[in-house]
């Protein structure tokens, strides 16, 4: 009598661990930015946006659902002295734009030229620009949470 286990094809196999730290570090920091993109283009025409992310509630009865909730999504740009400047942070923390980290702010004149800041801002993400900055802004992020 042959076994159910026998019939399978039994290997010896190691999951391997969450990708590289720097990868997911860029891809949080893009999908941040994809999400300011999408509340600048509506801003722009005049529409509200809003983020959705799903959360498990547990009703009166006990019975836990999963539910579509909206997000509160904060512009990364802001207005001083008639001037828009755009600031990529990583938490809560202002991530600097050039190696020497005095420059941590772009000037923008319009919404059209806001959307294609926050665009190139992706690519640079994506293309490792500021992996180092955004390592030094996950450290300090980081350090508050140790006891």
């Amino acid at each position: 009598m042959s076994s159910i286990l026998s019939s399978l094809k039994l290997t010896s196999a190691k999951r391997q661990q969450v990708s590289n730290p720097i990868e997911f570090r860029r891809q949080k920091l893009s999908n941040k930015l994809k999400e300011q993109v999408a509340l600048a283009i509506a801003l722009k025409n005049g529409v509200t946006y809003t983020a959705k992310r799903l959360r498990t509630v547990t009703d009166s009865d006990g019975i836990r659902q999963t539910v579509e909730v909206s997000k509160r999504v904060k512009p990364l740009w802001f207005t001083q002295n008639n001037k828009v400047f755009v600031q990529v942070k990583y938490g809560s923390k202002v991530v600097p734009l050039t190696a020497k980290g005095d420059k941590n702010s772009v000037e923008v004149s319009n919404a059209d030229e806001l959307i294609q800041v926050l665009e190139k801002l992706d690519q640079a993400v994506l293309g490792g620009e500021l992996d180092t900055a955004i390592e030094i802004a996950s450290e300090s992020v980081r350090a508050r949470f140790t006891k």
